[in-house]
This record gives structure tokens, sequence and C-alpha cells, in this order.
């Protein structure tokens, strides 16, 4: 495979902040690279140097000639009054049936395509960018963090057109979910260095901390023969029968030397309130319309969330989480119909976009002493400072200094200084690293009080959700099944789309090769085999996820490699059932 790009000793820095440090990597065509690292470790910087927007200090980036690099764009490319078509036809050169055929890729088509595409909702912007990407035929896409406040369905249909792409990728992403699903590679950036590994994030990540293991493991015997060394040396040293053996010690003692392990960077500690259980229902809408003056956004909404759920708020961008969210803590009045939560009812608030709204002159101690219950100490507030990483003369710190990282945990750190036993939560996860996401996860999973959250994170929703409501198309129900659930019959719902899509194209080219495959089998058989597949897609569904719960919670590392490699084995099986799922389907649908 020819090499696209080659990283070379490369050193950057920024005043005493070190990015890059002799840092070496090799990109070669078709593979898909997971790019990970923690908040500040330089991988944006990275991919600025990689398109020629910033420089090294030392070092250099070989390209191969006939590189063609495409980047996701964050900023907005459109021009007023064009529509999507226009704009993909202008940015790409190609012709209106070929922007059309991409287009499609990405379920772009209609009031999409032709539509203003400023009218669009970021999520659909995107889709529009994307395929902006797929028509310049890149051989080497760079992504910067692709699904930072994109809904479900266009991750999905993100990570489907990644799966087929045929060129290379660099992918930057805190979603380890989105990573495993389209990677096969994995890169790390850890205090100036670059490690490239041939395998997927999760196994990367696994084979980090045995290795972390092992070496605490050696240093452990070692300091156990050191201690036992030193003892037989002060022993026996003064002894003129025993001192040659003592000086024999002292130079095994010189020659043992324990590996050095690099210090863990601090990470988040939260704890959420401690509340007494409740029970009962602790909101129901009865009739709830919800929307604005000009504009009904759902009707007729009947659902009620009792004590002690976590229910995930699910649906597309722009269908209305956020209104329905706003409504049923009255930040919005309702159109029609009524809200009621239950006696005792204690409601804490975490919106989308409230680190935008601190008091800039204000510093992270004063801010959370103003939002600390009456009576906290001082001592408490800076336990809980502490925690979210605010230490020493961090505390100090005025606000506007602060990044949309530390704004965010500053935010979560005044809500958990409260006793609220409902916290709702409009995407937490935004502008937090991926550790302070798995300590918020894991914080809720502990807490005995009620949350109501959105969020783009798959992973997240999977581990903490415990029902799931949908906003869509004007209508607010409870879902009726777990998360995953939802997640398989999303998927489900895309791959139907994406078969028909296919199937139109196919009949329009093959119409005879199509009706004398209709012909081949009878239709009572393909049914029977149909039914008898999708027990099968549930059996080993439902082990999959009975193997991920246990996966979750299992402290041993042998027994968590072995679980590690039944769900690797039930995925591959899951897929290869889901596939043949599909033909069956086309093939009934060929002969009904």
């Amino acid at each position: 495979m020819a090499v696209l790009l080659q990283i070379l000793d490369a050193h950057k820095s920024y005043g005493e902040q070190v990015l890059l440090d002799g840092a070496e990597a090799t990109l070669i065509e078709d593979v898909k690279v997971g790019f990970i690292g923690r908040n500040g470790a330089g991988k944006s910087t990275l991919l600025k140097i990689l398109l020629d927007e910033e420089e090294l200090d030392r070092g250099e980036v070989v390209r191969h000639p006939h590189l063609r690099v495409g980047y996701l764009r964050q900023h907005d490319p459109f021009e007023p009054g064009e529509s999507a078509l226009d704009f993909l036809m202008r940015d790409s050169g190609q012709p209106d049936w070929k922007c059309g055929e991409v287009a499609a890729e990405f379920e772009l088509k209609g009031a999409y395509l032709e539509g203003l595409v400023k009218e669009l909702s970021g999520g659909w912007q995107t889709r529009v960018k994307l395929a902006a990407l797929l028509l310049h035929e890149p051989n080497l896409l760079l992504l910067d963090e692709p699904t930072n406040f994109l809904d479900l369905r266009t991750q999905i249909l993100l990570e489907h057109f990644l799966r087929n792409y045929r060129e290379a990728c660099l992918i930057v992403s805190h979603d380890r979910a989105f990573l495993t699903a389209t990677c096969s590679h994995t890169l790390d950036l850890d205090r100036g260095i670059l490690t490239l590994y041939p395998g997927k994030v999760g196994a990367y990540l696994e084979k980090v901390a045995e290795e972390r293991e092992r070496v605490e493991r050696a240093n452990a015997g070692i300091v156990a023969k050191q201690k036992q060394l030193q003892r037989f040396i002060d022993k026996n040293r003064a002894n003129a029968n025993t001192a040659s053996q003592a000086r024999s010690k002292a130079k095994q003692l010189e020659r043992l030397q324990t590996s050095e392990i690099e210090a863990d960077e601090p990470n988040a500690f939260i704890r959420t309130p401690v509340v007494e259980p409740r029970r009962g229902p602790a909101v129901r809408c009865q009739n709830l319309s919800i929307g604005y003056p000009d504009h009904t956004v759902a009707i007729g909404i009947d659902v009620e969330i009792e004590h002690g759920e976590r229910t995930a708020i699910v649906g597309d961008n722009g269908q209305g989480k956020t209104t329905f969210l706003r409504t049923i803590v009255n930040s919005l009045d309702p159109v029609s119909g009524s809200v009621k939560w239950g006696y005792g009812c204690d409601i804490g608030t975490y919106a989308q976009h409230v680190y935008t709204t601190l008091p800039p002159t204000e510093t992270v101690q004063g801010y959370l002493d103003y939002h600390a219950l009456p009576g906290t100490s001082m001592q408490a507030i800076l336990k809980v400072a502490g925690a979210m990483l605010f230490k020493g003369a961090a505390v100090k710190k005025k606000i506007s200094v602060l990044s949309g990282g530390e704004r965010a945990r500053l935010c979560m750190a005044g809500l958990l200084l409260n006793e609220h036993n409902i916290l709702i939560l409009d995407e937490p996860g935004n502008h937090l690293d991926v550790d302070t996401i798995e300590a918020l996860a894991t914080a809720l999973l502990d807490y005995k009080g009620t949350v109501i959250f959105t969020s783009h994170d798959r992973h997240f929703m999977s581990r903490i959700a415990t029902s799931v409501i949908e906003v869509r198309d004007g209508k607010v129900t409870n879902y009726g099944g777990d998360y995953e659930a939802y997640l398989y019959a999303v998927n489900r719902e895309i791959d139907e789309g994406e078969r028909a899509r296919q199937a139109a194209s196919k009949s329009q080219s093959q119409p005879m090769k199509t009706v004398a495959r209709a012909a081949v089998r009878d239709e009572r058989k393909i049914r029977k085999e149909l039914s008898k597949n999708e027990k099968l897609v549930a059996r080993l569904d439902k082990e999959k996820n009975e193997f991920n719960a246990h996966l979750l919670i299992e402290t041993d590392p042998d027994e968590a490699m072995r679980l590690h490699n039944e769900v690797t084995h039930l995925t591959e099986e899951l897929a290869a059932a889901e596939e043949r799922w599909c033909e069956l389907q086309e093939e009934l649908e060929s002969v009904s």
C-alpha cells in the first residue's frame, strides 16, 4: 500500500506547553485511523499542521505527490439564497445528477436538497458538507470531532458512509463507539508522542492498561527483591566472613532498577447529591402541546416519568427535544395542556449552552460559593472544586479566562453543590473530555434521584438510560424499550432506506434480473426462514447485551478479556444474521 503521509521528528510548543515532542507516524492508503488523546493534547493543532494551516517548530510532514486531502469544515461555507444542490454543484463543479446521486447517500432529497440550505438544521447542513467532501474524491479524509451536535440518525449515516468509503481517514473523536464502528487503527497523542496501533480503540486501551499493570507488577517484584538484598547487606557487611557476599549483593542491588511509569493526568471525580429514593410519578404531562407563539412543535403529549428513572430524550435535531425539556422545567410556557411535578421535587437544570452565560468577572470560587446551599462550608466548596480539577490557584481564576470544558465543569460543580432530587441535563457531555464524561456517567449510576437528559454520546446513553422518550414528527411518546432497542430500530430503519434506494437504482438498470430473482423461491419458505432469522437476531442481541453488562463491572483482567472476546464473536454473528435478514427482506419484497 502507498504511504500517503509521514510525520517525522515533529516538534511543536506553545510557550512551556509541549504538544509534539519528536512525534512520528505514517498514514497509508485505505486505512481508517481513530485519533485519540486528552483535551489539550494537541490533536487539533496536528490536524492544522497536516492542512498547512500551521507550521512545525522542527521536523517535517512528507506528503505523497497524489495526496488529495478532504477536511470537514466547521465554518459555514454556504452563500445566501442557494439550495443544497446549488452549493454542491458550485463547490464540486459536478453536474446536478452526480450531486444528487451522492446527496442521496445522506438522505438529502426533495426539500432538503432543493430548499434553502441556510434553513436546514446543523445536522442536515453537516450532511450537505459530507456530500461535498465525497464529490471532491479525496484519498485522505481529516475529520475533527465529526459527531459533535449530530443527531443519532446523522451519526449512523456518517458511520455507514465511512465504512463504505474506500479511502484513508484520520478521525479525531471522543466518541469511542463511533471510532469502534468506523476505524481499524488507533493513533494516540500522549505527552507529545504519537503511537499508531494496528487495532481498534478498545483493544488499544486494553493493551495500554495491561502494559501498565505488567510494569506495576514487575516493579513490585523488583522493590521486594531490593528490600531483601538491602536487608542482607545491612546484616552482613560488617561481618568479615560475609562482607564479600554483602558487596556482591550491593552490586546486584545497583543493577535492579524499576521501570518509570508516567503519572496519570488528573481526572474529575463527580459526586451527585445524596437524596432519599422516592416512588411514584415524578412528572406527568397530560394532553400537552409545546412550542412557541408562531410555531407548535408537538401536540397531544401524554407521558409520565417515574421517580428513580434515568430517562433519555431522543430524536433528530430540530424535532423539539430541548423545547420539551424547557417546557417541563417551566422555562417555556405550554401551548396547551399541563405539566405536573410530584410533591417534594427539587429540580436542578444543566442547559446546553449555560456555560456561555456565566458572569465573566466572577471567580471559580465565588461562583461556587454563590450557587452552594446556604451554610455550605468553604472546605466543602473547595472539595467539590478540586474534584472538578479546580485546585490551588485555579479557584481564583476569572471565568473569562476559562476554556469551554472548564466552564462546563464549573456549571456541573455548581449544580452538584445543591441537593436536587431531579436532574435535567441537556447535552451534559458537550465540551467535556471523555474521562469527565465517564466520571459523570459513573456518578449518575449511583444517584438515587431522577435524571431526564439528552445526549449525542451513544456510549453515555447506553450506560445510564433506563427508559427512552422519543420526540419525532410532532409527537412525544414513551418508546417502550431501552436505548439499545431504540438504537437497533434506528439502524434497521436506515438500513431499510438504503436498501430501498439501492433496489430502486438496480431496478432502473437491471429490471429483468430483478424479476428473474423474484421467482426463485416460494414466499412461504422465505417467511419461515425470516421468522427463524428474527429469533436468532433477538437471541444474539440479548446475549451480547448481557455480556456487555458483565464486562462493564468486571475487574479481573483475564475474565474481562474473555468477555471482550465473547462480545466480539457475538457482534460478528449478529452482523451476519442481520445481513441475512436484509437479504430475506429484499427477497420477500420481490415476490410479494
